[in-house]
């Protein structure tokens, strides 16, 4: 298993619109593209003092299902333009790990 985490960072004023966008419409076209290895994506938010930080955990089975949600470039952000509207400054690499190991609790095996 391999995950794709990606930072961007907004203004106080844009976060929701920015969140908003990538619930409604980012997140919705990359599970259009039924990239096969695609596994899922989650959304994490912290405020800042003055800006909102974002980040993406994406979860592909192999970097070649990376590369086909990427590109042959598949260390590069994959930022669309409504995006880039609206973040203030972004990563432009994502960073990839090999997951090695992960446990969920009995209580709660949705984690």
């Amino acid at each position: 298993m391999i995950s794709r985490i990606w930072h961007g960072w907004t203004t106080p004023t844009n976060a929701e619109t920015y969140e908003t966008l990538l619930k409604s419409e980012i997140f919705t076209s990359i599970q259009d593209r039924q990239i096969e290895g695609y596994r899922g994506i989650q959304l994490l938010r912290r405020t800042l003092d003055d800006e909102v930080e974002f980040v993406t955990i994406m979860w592909f089975d192999t970097l070649e299902a990376v590369q086909a949600f990427a590109g042959d470039d598949y260390e590069a952000a994959v930022v669309p333009p409504k995006a880039r509207a609206l973040l203030s400054r972004f990563d432009a690499y994502s960073q990839h790990y090999e997951v090695r190991a992960e446990m969920k609790t009995r209580r709660n095996p949705q984690l």
